[in-house]
């Protein structure tokens, strides 16, 4: 922003413009007596030199500028600096098959799981601009998507990019996928290191008990919220007929609420359950209230000098005052 160091400065510029007024009114009226009015008539009809006129506005001209240069103009360029008691989070997103289960609704139309649950990350990652993220997906296997990143465009992309089969569908493996998020965490020194394990089924594969990793995340101070996500029971699937047509088959679905009630538990983390949209925005909504980050900002300004430029001009415009005045537009006494 263009700003003015001195700026009271600038109210000299009332006397340069009113100066030629005052110049006017205070100057004596002098007198001539002719013996002939004939000669005063003939002097009537001179016309006036331009010559003071066009002096005189250089020498204003001159003068505001110079009255510009001494009010110190200048640029302000400004830059703020995030300091971020810095909270570390993983976000676990299972991707296994049950999330294609249509039992979620936004403005009354129907989407599988996944989709909604895309949705709903992609506006917690909004809020969270000073804290670093990763994202593992994982059905049959963990799959680290996107390491700690405070490149949060990038990580969206990536978010964006999830699918169910993407990776191996034969089960869902939580106990791998939280030691996969687990490990991302392990060697940093963060205020909070946080895991938010989503899931909408049983530990059905991997080598390691979803017990067995929440007691390594416990020992390394990592706190876990866990979220069963889908309703129990009968749920309508997505399925093509013999003319490609969408119908809808009903499935019965089961998450294990005991298990990620205990990982929470031996975390210190807090245990959610979300059976529709609203509910998963809200459960999202208060681990941000819950894991917030102090953030602290420290403002730079620095500025880029102008008086230089009105200086010039200035001295410039009197010193061609000066020469025309001495040269072609010089008055006679």
């Amino acid at each position: 922003m263009l700003e003015f160091q001195y700026p009271y400065f600038l109210f000299l510029m009332v006397a340069v413009f009113l100066l030629p007024f005052l110049r006017g009114g205070l100057r004596m009226q002098g007198s001539i007596r002719f013996s002939n009015t004939q000669l005063a008539g003939r002097l009537g009809t001179i016309k006036r030199s331009p010559s003071g006129r066009w002096l005189a506005l250089l020498r204003t001209l001159a003068l505001t500028l110079l009255i510009v240069a001494l009010a110190r103009p200048r640029l302000g360029h400004g830059e703020t600096e995030i300091e971020a008691s810095g909270i570390d989070i993983v976000l676990a997103v299972d991707i296994s098959g049950s999330m294609e289960a249509m039992d979620f609704k936004i403005k009354g139309k129907r989407y599988n799981r996944l989709e909604v649950v895309k949705i709903v990350i992609e506006e917690f990652i909004a809020k969270r601009d000073a804290d670093r993220i990763a994202l593992v997906a994982f059905a049959g296997e963990p799959y680290l998507v996107s390491p700690l990143t405070l490149n949060h465009d990038w990580l969206v992309k990536n978010l964006g990019r999830l699918d169910i089969g993407i990776i191996n569908d034969t089960g869902t493996s939580i106990g791998s996928a939280l030691i996969m998020s687990v490990n991302r965490l392990r060697e940093l020194q963060a205020k909070s290191k946080v895991v938010v394990l989503l899931t909408d089924g049983v530990n059905n594969s991997g080598s390691i008990q979803p017990i067995t990793a929440a007691e390594a995340a416990a020992a390394l101070l990592v706190k876990v919220y866990t979220i069963a996500a889908g309703t129990n029971g009968k749920v309508p699937f997505p399925v093509k007929d013999f003319m490609g047509r969408t119908r809808y088959q009903h499935r019965i679905t089961e998450v294990d609420e005991v298990t990620l009630k205990e990982i929470a538990r031996i975390t210190d983390g807090t245990f959610f359950r979300a059976t529709d949209t609203e509910e998963l925005q809200d459960i999202y909504d208060q681990i941000d209230e819950l894991e917030k980050t102090e953030v602290m900002l420290k403002n730079f300004t620095y500025y880029t000098e102008l008086f230089i430029w009105p200086l010039f001009a200035g001295l410039l415009f009197l010193l061609l005052e000066f020469l025309l005045a001495q040269t072609r537009l010089k008055r006679l006494p």
